[in-house]
């Protein structure tokens, strides 16, 4: 095996004729790849690496997006580090506009870091194959660069994966991004039993390199946990499975890792599932403690940094404390100019803040913006506009000017829908269908915002404040009033069902659980009588699951979230419903399905026996094969 005779210098690993790289897609064999050369004249040290994305991380979470990447892009064509800190860089970019051209920028960086990575992986010879199949892998014959380059190599092709997925929404998106996280799974799988059994003799490289491990680990499993059931049949079909314990523990372990580059990675992990993951895919709640702890010591340290300004923004949210979200917002909004994708997702909330206070026209102002500055769904932005207007149209607020504004944005919502690899986006089927929907019915929507609200899953969050959900009650018991007297037109039902689903959540929030399973009943049994909106059976249905759960009737709402889940296909807004079923049926069956294994010293594996990740279980894999494929 030729190697660089300085330990400390990152050199690519010789030519061995019998030489190959082990989990190695064909498209990444070293063969193929970039043609290996010293990194520079001059070399670049795995602790210089280390200090360089440690100095590029802190200037980019203190909005110095420009200067990060004037460190990372000179040395991203040699050095592993320096290439994955760039890609990292692009890949943030691509996940907050979801632009086909940002994502393109992104996966051609992404693949070149996997190149550069693997020019140092080590390379495993032909005896030393056959030796793993009698005896463990020897890691402590291993070098420093080759241990960091196999963990930047996993973490690479995690991007990918996530990139992969992103590129449209085809099946075939869906199966090759899967396919590259099983090649990302088997280089983590490594790289945990790199951890777990080399004698390392030097802390500052273990540290950095466990906290990476244990990011992925983490990341891989939450991620994986999340999806539905019908799509863990499609990843049980390619071998693996995750873990929601594990992955939450796996993220904590590494961000106690105070000395760590990696440290704030994870910390912006565990702040995006407590704090948004959990308020947008679940009924349940985030970790507002830990999330708490981690933005008070990541604050102190960047106080003006746009990343913890807005999470901060984000806690206020989820507890209903709106107006200390709508300043903490504004200020991650103001305090940087050189990411403007990141102004966008503080108009976003800060629409849906001003919505939660029924201030309609502030909450308008913010979808206007977005309409015209942001680039991810121009027919999203249109109809919310006008959901807002049809808001003051109700209440007599509307001038004739803005009654003009609201024709003219129903009218084009539909001009505006966006076909990815031949498919549209379920959110934009959705507001189109209401569009046409506000002609059919004399230029008129009932509660249209407040359904856009119940739908994003806020109305449970203002349910947290007794005058904001009161406020919300008292809407919806007149809207139910004025149908008294319209019991002829032919969308009465479809009115009624959905004020009736928005009354019964608001009896919920407000302790009245009795009066709350009345309305969600009354929704289940209009089927027959519905013409537009059929998506609010299965909704009621799955929120009379919710309901029993919140009560601990643990038998009951699994039948009705179980009744919700496979009874009903077809509608608006199906998978985002599975979602939620999915993350409550993971809670009801979780001593027996959600705990992750243990290592024989009490710590968590990554997952089951050997360092796998955990399969799923028989049970579970049954259940998956009643459902439908995505």
């Amino acid at each position: 095996m030729a190697l660089s005779s300085n330990p400390n210098l990152l050199q690519p690993a010789g030519d061995g004729a019998d030489e190959f790289a082990d989990a190695m897609e064909e498209t990444e064999s070293p063969s193929t790849s970039v043609p290996r050369k010293s990194p520079s004249p001059n070399g670049m040290t795995l602790e210089t690496a280390i200090d360089h994305c440690r100095v590029a991380l802190d200037l980019f979470f203190d909005n110095k997006l420009t200067e990060a990447r004037a460190i990372m892009e000179p040395w991203s064509e040699t050095s592993y580090y320096h290439a994955l800190g760039n890609s990292v860089l692009a890949f943030l970019q691509a996940i907050l506009t979801f632009e086909q051209k940002d994502i393109g920028v992104a996966l051609d960086l992404v693949k070149q870091s996997i190149e550069i990575s693997n020019q140092y992986r080590r390379k495993t010879t032909l005896t030393e194959s056959f030796g793993r199949i009698l005896k463990r892998t020897d890691y402590n014959l291993y070098t420093e660069e080759q241990i960091h380059a196999e963990l930047c190599y996993a973490e690479s092709m995690l991007l990918k994966a996530v990139l992969t997925f992103t590129e449209d929404e085809t099946l075939m998106s869906f199966v090759k991004g899967g396919l590259k996280i099983r090649s990302c799974y088997q280089s983590y799988k490594e790289c945990w039993n790199m951890l777990n059994h080399r004698k390392w003799t030097d802390d500052h490289y273990k540290v950095h390199f466990e906290s990476g491990v244990r990011l992925g680990a983490g990341s891989f499993n939450l991620m994986i946990s999340l999806l539905p059931q019908r799509v863990l049949k499609l990843l049980e079909f390619i071998g693996f499975s995750g873990s929601r314990s594990v992955g939450l523990s796996e993220l904590e372990k590494g961000y106690e890792l105070e000395t760590s580059i990696r440290r704030v990675l994870c910390a912006i992990v565990l702040l995006g599932y407590h704090l948004i993951v959990v308020y947008v895919l679940s009924n349940g709640e985030g970790n507002l403690v830990q999330a708490n702890a981690i933005l008070e010591e990541q604050l102190k340290l960047k106080p003006n940094g746009v990343w913890f300004l807005f999470f901060k923004g984000r806690y206020e949210l989820v507890q209903a404390h709106v107006d200390d979200a709508i300043v903490w917002y504004e200020k991650s909004w103001h305090s940087q100019n050189s990411f403007p994708q990141f102004h966008h997702l503080c108009f976003w909330e800060l629409m849906w803040a001003h919505s939660m206070k029924m201030d309609w026209k502030s909450a308008g102002q913010y979808a206007r913006r977005l309409f015209k500055e942001s680039r991810w769904s121009k027919c999203i932005y249109a109809y919310v506009q006008a959901a807002f207007l049809c808001m003051d149209k109700e209440d007599g607020n509307l001038s004739e000017a803005e009654h003009s504004r609201l024709i003219s944005l129903m009218r084009d919502v539909p001009s505006y829908k966006q076909r990815i690899a031949g498919k549209s986006l379920p959110a934009e089927k959705f507001v189109i269908r209401k569009s046409t929907r506000f002609f059919a019915q004399g230029d008129r929507l009932r509660l249209a915002a407040l359904e856009l609200l119940y739908v994003w899953n806020i109305l449970k969050i203002i349910g947290k404040e007794w005058a904001l959900i009161q406020a919300c009650y008292r809407l919806i018991e007149r809207t139910i009033k004025d149908l008294e007297a319209a019991k002829q037109d032919r969308y009465y039902s479809d009115d009624l069902a959905l004020a009736l689903l928005l009354k019964g959540c608001c009896l919920r929030s407000m302790g009245s659980p009795l009066q709350a399973e009345e309305c969600f009943l009354q929704v289940s049994k209009m089927e027959k009588f519905l013409l537009d909106d059929t998506y609010l059976i299965p909704y009621s249905v799955a929120e009379l699951g919710f309901l029993y759960h919140s009560q601990e009737k643990n038998e009951q709402a699994i039948v009705w979230l179980e009744a919700a889940k496979n009874n009903y296909k077809g509608y608006s807004l199906e998978s985002r419903l599975h979602f939620r079923i999915h993350a409550a049926l993971s809670q009801l069956k979780a001593p027996t399905e959600e705990t992750g294994p243990e290592a024989d010293d009490g710590e968590m594996v990554m997952s089951g026996l050997d360092g796998e990740f955990q399969q799923l279980p028989t049970n579970l894999a049954d259940e998956s094969k009643r459902t439908t494929m995505l």
